[in-house]
């Protein structure tokens, strides 16, 4: 995995656990990414130093470089899901791809896919 790719897998992740808690905890983040507690750490701590995150206490909290990031990580991600599951792909396949696929589409044609499949969606 790209260094940019795993960036993004955590900042997508930290933003997915905010939408169901209010604070976002490291644990949390292991247990989403079912990765070891020395690994998430390390992570965090790089991310931190990167300026993608700040640690509140044991409370992580996105920057807004880093929100930003996440956030077109998770339009991407739920986007091309939903292509997906209307093009009949099954839920968890559907998911399991689109997180392939969001990392290494460019911006130029995740644009267009949308501009091409918007009618599915009205």
């Amino acid at each position: 995995m790209k260094k940019e790719e795993t960036i993004q897998n955590y900042l997508e992740a930290i933003h997915i656990v905010s939408l169901k808690q209010e604070n976002v905890r490291a644990i949390d983040i292991v247990n989403y990414l079912n990765f070891s507690r020395p690994t998430v750490s390390i992570a965090l701590r790089q991310l931190e130093n990167d300026g993608y995150i700040s640690l509140d206490g044991y409370n992580i909290v996105l920057s807004s470089k880093g929100l930003d990031i996440a956030l077109a990580m998770y339009e991407r991600h739920e986007y091309i899901a939903r292509v997906l599951m209307k093009l009949g792909v099954n839920k968890k396949t559907a998911y399991e791809d689109s997180c392939l696929i969001e990392h290494d589409l460019s911006d130029e044609s995740f644009e267009a896919i949308k501009n091409a499949t918007k009618k599915m969606f009205n």
